[in-house]
């Protein structure tokens, strides 16, 4: 870290910390809603998140275009924290038949919510920090929102019981308020210190120290002037870009191997407890050590890893780890066997898949950076879920036991793996082109 910077990065933790903490006291309570509403029903609820999600992008969409960033922000957060009252009433004071529906809903709804706040977040970070501080700080970043998962599967650990499941909601809510209040702080300092990518890399090659890229000296640029463009830039951008190409198709490999763990782990949970409460608190208990794990990777290794191995290499570091988990499973698909392998994948992705997966954004241009994110962070995150869940469904009809499907995902994570290697490089080969487009205006800049 850089003087200048610190600041930042500590409103840019306690922004994660307060939404992961939100999110991680509800997502046992999704987990367990799942189960409850019929595990052979979860391909359905699947296709429910991914109908939500192509609902919600256009308005996103438009939302972007026309307000200033804070303002979309501020009223993206607000809009699912009311969502979180309306929920709290029905699942209240409904009757255990009307409160498995209200579950199914509700599972659908964190599915969306969930990638939202978290995409929102890191297309702020992409927009705020440019790319080499972007290798440097993601992954200390993340480590507010493992502690944001560390304290919100605490809390849901040891109050689902004594509390009730239900009364947790309105904790999230408080929680996303703060989140709010921090990122309106962090955006003050980064509007005061930062500069956009390109500008911040200009006036860093104009200083003594010629580092490109890293610069934090007010350099201008508003940062909170609409970004405009139509609202289905996002779409259009993708469709047309081999990069933004490659990160879907990195995007799906990655959801459709998580929905295949996730289908197992529904069965073997199933199987293994019969109370609601016991498995609420096994999936507590499951992401809290989860974020454990991630935050001691992240304080000490995420940017050395990334500075060190580079892109490419990084990337391919959580599909080699899902080819050995799969085949793990494969040979002993146990209760064991699989919190193993759910701890390691999930630690894995936060402390070091998903920071460098943000580092491949900070090379494109801001409409970019929350129009194609968002695209890509929900409704391809989920229609990878789609494709993972009926395909589930089929080879289970088919005839394939656990064992086999665990078998044919390794295969599919081979394939991951080459496209992990291709979307580093390029991502690399962009991030160059800038520097070089970056220096002639550069050199001619007033001292």
């Amino acid at each position: 870290m850089r003087p200048e910077e610190i600041r930042a990065l500590l409103w840019s933790c306690a922004y994660f910390f307060c939404i992961l903490s939100a999110y991680y006291i509800l997502r046992p309570l999704r987990e367990e809603m799942g189960i409850a509403g019929g595990v052979r029903n979860l391909p359905w609820l699947f296709t429910g998140t991914l109908v939500a999600m192509l609902l919600l992008h256009p308005p996103f969409a438009a939302l972007v275009s026309r307000l200033p960033r804070l303002r979309f922000v501020s009223i993206t957060y607000r809009f699912f924290m009311l969502n979180l009252l309306i929920f709290f009433v029905l699942l209240k004071f409904s009757t255990e038949a009307q409160n498995i529906w209200v579950g199914r809903a509700f599972f659908v709804w964190i599915s969306v919510f969930n990638l939202f706040i978290v995409s929102v977040f890191w297309a702020f970070m992409a927009d705020t920090y440019n790319i080499r501080q972007g290798k440097r700080l993601f992954g200390f970043i993340g480590v507010g929102g493992s502690l944001g998962g560390i304290l919100g599967s605490a809390i849901t650990a040891t109050l689902a019981g004594p509390v009730g499941p239900v009364n947790l909601l309105l904790i999230s809510v408080v929680l996303l308020e703060l989140g709010v209040l921090a990122v309106r702080r962090l955006a003050r300092i980064s509007d005061a210190w930062g500069a956009p990518p390109a500008l911040a890399a200009a006036v860093g090659s104009a200083g003594a120290n010629g580092d490109a890229g890293d610069s934090a000296a007010a350099a201008g640029g508003d940062r909170e002037e609409p970004i405009g463009g139509s609202f289905l830039a996002g779409i259009t951008h993708v469709m047309r870009s081999p990069y933004l190409l490659g990160i879907v198709a990195y995007m799906l490999l990655y959801t459709i191997t998580a929905t295949f763990l996730y289908f197992q782990q529904a069965e073997i949970v199933a199987a293994t407890f019969d109370d609601r409460a016991v498995r609420t608190s096994f999936f507590a208990r499951l992401d809290l050590l989860v974020n454990i794990l991630t935050v001691g990777t992240q304080l000490f290794l995420t940017g050395r890893i990334i500075k060190l191995l580079g892109v490419a290499v990084t990337l391919a570091i959580l599909p080699i780890m899902v080819m050995i988990g799969f085949t793990g499973l494969g040979l002993m698909p146990t209760l064991a066997v699989l919190a193993t392998i759910q701890v390691l994948r999930r630690s894995t992705n936060f402390a070091v898949a998903r920071p460098t997966r943000e580092t491949l954004y900070t090379v494109l241009p801001r409409e970019d950076k929350y129009k194609a994110k968002n695209f890509i962070d929900t409704f391809v995150y989920r229609s990878g879920d789609q494709i993972g869940a009926w395909s589930y469904a089929l080879m289970g009809w088919l005839g394939l036991t656990m064992v086999g499907i665990a078998f044919a995902t390794v295969t599919l994570a081979g394939v991951w793996l080459l496209v992990a290697f291709w979307l580093g490089r390029r991502q690399t080969e962009l991030a160059s082109e800038a520097s070089s487009a970056e220096e002639l205006p550069a050199a001619s800049a007033p001292a």
